[in-house]
């Protein structure tokens, strides 16, 4: 009895060490169907944060109203269109990123004889969130936030070889606890293991991603066009083999303020401050 008691046990224990272990992840629907959609990704993965892949094709717009107490990202990866916000239009090309900030309603339109595919990703403020908005710079929280990610500053940082081009697309004090930017890089190469407890992260497969994630005991292959979710507190890393690609969107969502103090280990360009 005691012996079966301590199987089932053992056998319990390894089967929440492996689904602890597994890392989460979808593969976004944009095959040229011409059909507008829209999708939750990741659903629940992190508390107060909301994603959606959006795809719109030519022939439809979509006007977009805010909501009291939330914050809004639009990462656009795929297709061409314009954003049109406080009657001014910015155009969108893949890989561009914009964020309403104060400006209630945009208004999302395509190419004709386009698909356009982008995720909105939804911030719950919390009270906290409010005050600390209020110390941000008023350019920051008022005016539309809008960069192509090519045009972004780049940074180093120590766990990445000299050929990796990172690039922050999103500065922290635009949107409380929440900071993004760009990786890539042609392997053979790696982003080295390392920790971080105090943010939540995503990570966003751009065009010819092609490259491997790892977190503790577990792997999974990162194509384009996909998006993962680090565990808590994993030890995890990225490798890409001999001539292919490695370039996504890294987005980290911060437990707290001072857990912002992991951005001082990116080191901006000397040339570009």
């Amino acid at each position: 009895m005691k012996r079966n008691l301590f199987s089932l046990l053992l056998l319990g224990s390894l089967l929440l060490t492996s689904c602890g272990s597994e890392i989460p992840i979808e593969h976004l629907e944009v095959k040229p169907d011409k059909n507008t959609y829209t999708k939750t990704i990741l659903e629940n993965e992190i508390k107060g944060i909301h994603v959606e892949h959006i795809a719109l094709t030519g022939e439809h717009h979509l006007e977009d109203q805010s909501q009291d107490g939330f914050k809004y990202i639009y990462l656009f990866v795929k297709g061409n269109g314009t954003v049109n916000a406080a009657n001014k239009d910015y155009d969108i090309v893949p890989e561009t990123i914009l964020l309403p900030n104060a400006v209630s309603s945009i208004t999302v339109n395509t190419t004709v004889s386009d698909t356009l595919h982008y995720l909105k990703i939804s911030s719950k403020l919390t009270d906290q969130d409010l005050m600390d908005l209020k110390e941000f710079p008023v350019e920051n929280t008022l005016q539309v936030y809008y960069a192509k990610f090519t045009d972004c500053k780049s940074y180093t940082e120590p766990i990445k070889s000299p050929n990796t081009v990172s690039r922050t697309i999103l500065p922290n004090q635009y949107i409380p606890r929440i900071a993004m930017g760009t990786v890539q890089t042609t392997g053979p190469d790696r982003v080295g293991a390392h920790e971080h407890p105090m943010l939540e992260q995503l990570f966003l497969g751009l065009s010819d991603n092609n490259c491997t994630v790892y977190a503790d005991d577990a792997q999974v292959d990162f194509p384009e066009y996909s998006v993962l979710h680090i565990p808590l507190g994993s030890s995890h890393s990225v490798s890409v083999e001999q001539d292919e690609l490695m370039y996504y969107v890294w987005m980290d969502f911060f437990r707290d303020k001072k857990g912002e103090e992991w951005l001082k280990t990116h080191n901006q360009d000397e040339d570009e401050e």
